[in-house]
């Protein structure tokens, strides 16, 4: 079926084009545009879920206390607040718990059980994780009741054997369930909907669970979860509360006029507020974070994210010098044959920001990327990794299992620990298995969506491109192209960043602006002197996403520059 312009509720005509592209029929475009909730999958469709909730609802009978325990990301910290506002509509405090990476580490350990029955926990929930502790659940038989609730592959020998698991990724979860989309996040506000369901089925009421979207929205966004029809519909209800958030740890992250929208972006949820959540996990223990997302006080949560603030900025610091020490490792190593995949490995580096650099390193160099540092233990090394392309960097790992002494993760980024001997084994082993695989498939690409004349970029493009919020993995923010562009002037940043004015190659009145974050510097990347030099023969080639510069109250539009190349000469 082809998508016409009719069946695109008069979008404009560059987001027709926008959908041919990506072979998406009229039906997938309505569904992919859709807020109706009411159209969703079951979410309490997942096995263990109803016996979960009945043993939760028994325990809150019995003022048995419950505890919640969650990873130090965003992902499980937002689950952690989410669950602690859903009990406090039941007028139940839980007890909540989260590792350091520093000192735990990732996962629910025999520790945390411990840590539990100190507290005279009776049921103990984990989120966001769990999936693979097994020694931790059988250490939990018999001292307390372990309902884990998680979204990672179900790698383990066996499903661990707690109370209950509930995870539409588990093993005998049917293969094609739209609910294996879900974040961790996801899965807690679905634990919450089954309990609210069994209440009501008992004659209780509680209040709507729809402000809980909000978290629900911050971790699935900040978790890079796939943004299929299911996600889509629920961070987007979850962004359109934020501008009236009554959770004052919420606002804070928003200056006042980022708040007079009616609905907040997920590119604000990516790059700002889900690396200050995180940036409390990255370098010490989650806590503030969480103390900030469940304050109801105003002046306290400003308190609480000033402490983020302060770990954010000592974060990016840490993170650069690590990824310029990698980055040179890199270029040191290149010696003219193919590049597969970057395994690097340095013992000082800070272990809060490897994955970061991970990121950065598929960003700059287009491969896969695993990076390495000393772990507590002696003589064992962890690494945090990223896919490159639409390699299933997870199943590559499962092949080399029998080198590490645990990992776990999902197809775009993985996490392991491997005795330090073992390290170059893995890497001869990981290159020999990318040799096999097709270059596309294991290569991050340029690409771009849509070719874009300069007279085609306006207001009105803007605002059917925020219809399509939230972007994420599987539903991408645009890439345009824009040929015979021109570099009308430019102007550096803080000795970094790049703003660019640009006219069409035969029009120099129409402009505008845009903007190359940390440019300078980059490897493999023309300065902008040999830009404006090497456009006087054919124009540049531009690559781009489309958004909003709000400065002072004023608004424009500003294109996201990915890529300047010289154009092609005929």
């Amino acid at each position: 079926m082809q998508v016409t312009q009719e069946t695109t509720t008069d979008l404009n005509s560059v987001l027709v084009r926008l959908f041919k592209k990506r072979g998406l029929s009229p039906e997938e475009v309505s569904d992919m545009l859709s807020w109706n909730l009411k159209d969703l999958p079951d979410l309490t469709a997942m096995l263990d879920l109803p016996k979960a909730a009945a043993r939760i609802i028994e325990a809150v009978e019995k003022k048995e206390t419950i505890g919640v325990y969650g990873d130090y990301d965003v992902d499980g910290t937002t689950s952690c607040a989410l669950l602690w506002h859903f009990f406090k509509l039941l007028d139940v405090t839980v007890e909540v718990f989260q590792p350091s990476r520093f000192v735990e580490g990732y996962g629910i350990h025999p520790s945390s059980i411990d840590a539990a029955l100190e507290k005279d926990v009776k049921v103990l929930i984990s989120v966001d994780c769990g999936i693979s502790n097994t020694a931790t659940a059988d250490y939990a038989q018999g001292k307390l009741d372990l309902i884990i609730t998680d979204h990672h592959r179900d790698a383990a020998p066996h499903i661990p054997r707690a109370f209950a698991v509930v995870n539409p990724c588990r093993r005998d979860e049917p293969e094609d369930s739209p609910l294996r989309a879900l974040a961790g996040v996801g899965v807690a506000f679905a634990l919450g909907l089954e309990v609210k369901k069994q209440l009501s089925a008992m004659g209780r009421e509680i209040p709507t669970l729809y402000p809980l979207l909000q978290f629900v929205a911050i971790g699935t966004i900040s978790d890079l979860a796939r943004m299929t029809p299911l996600n889509l519909r629920l961070t987007r209800h979850g962004l359109k509360q934020i501008p009236t958030t009554q959770y004052p740890g919420v606002r804070a992250f928003f200056a006042p006029e980022e708040l007079k929208v009616p609905c907040v972006s997920s590119e604000k949820i990516s790059f700002h507020v889900g690396p200050h959540i995180n940036s409390k996990g990255r370098l010490d223990h989650p806590e503030r974070a969480f103390k900030l997302l469940v304050c109801d006080c105003q002046s306290l949560s400003r308190e609480h994210y000033t402490h983020l603030e302060v770990a954010n900025r000592d974060r990016r610091q840490i993170q650069h010098e690590v990824f310029e020490e990698a980055k040179k490792d890199v270029i040191s190593s290149l010696s003219g044959d193919e590049l597969f995949i970057n395994i690097l490995y340095r013992p000082h580096w800070h272990e809060g920001v490897i994955g970061i650099v991970a990121s950065k390193l598929v960003e700059t160099f287009e491969v896969p990327a695993l990076v390495f540092t000393n772990a507590e233990e002696e003589g064992v090394i962890k690494a945090s990794g990223r896919s490159a392309g639409d390699l299933n960097l997870f199943d590559l790992l499962e092949q080399c299992r029998d080198l590490f002494i645990k990992f776990g993760g999902h197809k775009a980024a993985c996490g392991l620990s491997m005795k330090k001997e073992n390290f170059q084994a893995f890497k001869e082993r990981m290159t020999n298995l990318l040799r096999v695989i097709p270059a596309p498939l294991r290569t991050r690409t340029r690409t771009f969506d849509v070719e874009l004349g300069i007279e085609e970029i306006s207001a009105h493009l803007l605002r059917d491109l925020n219809r399509l919020e939230p972007f994420g993995p599987g539903h991408e923010k645009p890439v345009f192209r824009m040929n015979n562009a021109r570099i009308h002037s430019y102007k550096v940043m803080k000795d970094a960043h790049v703003r660019w004015t640009f006219s069409g190659l035969g029009n120099k009145k129409v402009t505008v602006q845009g903007v190359s974050f940390n440019y300078l510097g980059k490897w493999n990347e023309a300065t902008p002197e040999e830009l404006f030099s090497l456009q006087e023969k054919s124009g540049l080639i531009v690559h781009f996403t489309l958004s909003v510069n709000r400065f002072n109250g004023n608004e424009t539009i500003q294109l996201m520059v990915e890529k300047l190349v010289p154009g092609q000469v005929h």
